[in-house]
């Protein structure tokens, strides 16, 4: 991967960052800004709204997790591993990266994996 690959994937996944914690922040503050406005006489107002604070929240932590992955690869892209298969050591594609910039399975690996897991499922 040349120098000027890696910087970008840097800033891709740096801004892919600041944008999750921009998004978590205002959940934050949307959320304390509506505890504090919140008289809902009406029990299915009240279900309604607590029906979406949960999936928003699933949505977060979903997020979360991404974000997980993304500091993950910041730190490849810093010791070099960056762009290498878990699995097979082999490059992973540039088309893939640009897919999926965290992603630490090549493409075929990736297939094997998840043929393996539908056979542990019983679905083929």
């Amino acid at each position: 991967m040349t120098q000027r690959q890696i910087k970008q994937f840097q800033k891709l996944l740096n801004d892919k960052m600041e944008e999750l914690q921009g998004e978590a922040e205002r959940t934050v503050d949307g959320m304390t800004d509506a505890e504090a406005k919140e008289n809902f006489p009406d029990p299915t107002d009240r279900a309604s709204l607590e029906s979406n604070r949960n999936f928003t929240l699933r949505i977060r932590d979903r997020e979360r997790k991404l974000l997980v992955k993304i500091r993950e690869a910041l730190t490849r892209l810093d010791d070099g591993t960056y762009g290498k298969c878990d699995e097979c050591g082999e490059n992973i594609g540039i088309d893939r990266l640009k897919a999926r910039p965290v992603t630490t399975l090549c493409i075929d690996c990736k297939s094997n994996q998840e043929a393996q897991e539908r056979k542990l499922r019983g679905v083929s």
